[in-house]
């Protein structure tokens, strides 16, 4: 899951043409939280991108006139699949380390 974090001037459309460089991708938008900030205008977006989605996006968002600034962050899962587990530290198997560390 991928946070987008947009503000922009609340000029007529900005907030439909930020909505819409997702949904011409065919991506669900998994939470939108739109606010005003300021003098500005905020949404928060959380999606499920690939990390080429987030370069096309990014620069869509930037293309905007009314965009003032674009940022992501990658969002805690909250849903984990039951089976996950953190790996151990690779000295905690015992196996011969890599050979790429040992130059």
């Amino acid at each position: 899951m991928q946070v987008f974090h947009i503000r922009y001037r609340n000029a007529q459309g900005a907030l439909m043409r930020i909505l819409n460089a997702v949904s011409r991708r065919g991506l669900d938008l998994t939470s939108v939280h739109a606010e005003y900030a300021g003098q500005e205008h905020a949404v928060t977006l959380m999606l499920q991108v690939s990390h080429k989605q987030i370069g096309q996006l990014a620069r869509e968002w930037y293309a905007i006139v009314d965009v003032i600034d674009v940022g992501s962050s990658s969002a805690a899962r909250e849903h984990e699949q039951p089976g996950w587990a953190a790996h151990p530290p690779a000295s905690a198997g015992g196996a011969e380390p890599p050979r790429a560390a040992l130059a």
